[in-house]
């Protein structure tokens, strides 16, 4: 029996009072791939990863993180997760090292083994001699990288990034996608929502395309493409998101 993908978003539903932001939305992250989460301004990407999360509740749909119901066990769902939002909240009269202990507690990861891994990303993320500097004097990528840090702490299934190479310098960026590579390697799930389309066709197994809050199209790069040639992803997007944005409301 194989085991229960990362993530399944059965058709959810996101509204902001009449406006509508998410609209039966459909999508799973499988085992071992990279799934990048593309969209223009406003598309719902945010909004979904914050659904998905648990930081906010669709009005329709189901959620599913490594075969647990969000609704109806959300403690092992939450478990089974990490997210590292766009503005993401830190408590800086910690250091980083204390940051990440205090998260492998909330999710009982052994004292030593979280120690282990603290250590191990610390320094793959440059940060082992700023780790006992308080994280109010950190600069935003450095803050970027402890919260990288802390969603990987537990090793969950599933980790999911809201623009995470902003704030990063070209060597971070550069080990972000060598850490990703090696979860997607080992048969965990990822979900990366980014503008830069460029590193999104580089790094992602396959995409997700939104506009107003509807998938407009998913697949490899090779799938979107379909009988046209050698076009990249940045042609795709735009042919794919311009022509919804030409239809009537």
């Amino acid at each position: 029996m194989s085991p229960p993908v990362p993530l399944a978003v059965v058709r959810v539903t996101r509204r902001y009072g009449e406006f509508m932001a998410v609209n039966r939305l459909g999508f799973e992250v499988r085992a071992g791939e990279i799934l990048g989460f593309l969209g223009p301004n406003g598309a719902g990407k945010t909004t979904t990863l914050r659904v998905c999360a648990g930081l906010l509740r669709p009005d329709e749909g189901e959620i599913q993180v490594a075969g647990f119901s969000l609704a109806r066990e959300p403690m092992k769902a939450r478990a089974s997760m990490g997210f590292v939002p766009d503005r993401p909240f830190l408590y800086e009269r910690l250091t980083a090292r204390e940051f990440l202990e205090f998260v492998a507690a909330l999710y009982d990861v052994p004292a030593g083994t979280a120690g282990a891994r603290a250590e191990e990303l610390l320094e793959r993320l440059e940060l082992d001699s700023p780790a006992d500097d308080l994280i109010e004097t950190y600069s935003h990528g450095m803050r970027q990288k402890v919260s990288l840090a802390a969603a990987l702490i537990h090793d969950p299934p599933l980790v999911m990034l809201d623009e995470p190479l902003i704030g990063l310098d070209p060597l971070g960026a550069r080990t972000l996608k060598d850490l990703l590579h090696e979860r997607s390697a080992r048969g965990l799930g990822v979900l990366v929502s980014t503008h830069l389309l460029e590193v999104a066709e580089r790094l992602c197994d396959r995409v997700v395309i939104l506009s107003r809050g509807e998938k407009l199209a998913e697949g490899t790069l090779a799938e979107l493409r379909g009988g046209r040639g050698e076009a990249t992803l940045e042609d795709l997007f735009l042919e794919l998101t311009r022509g919804a944005a030409a239809e009537p409301l």
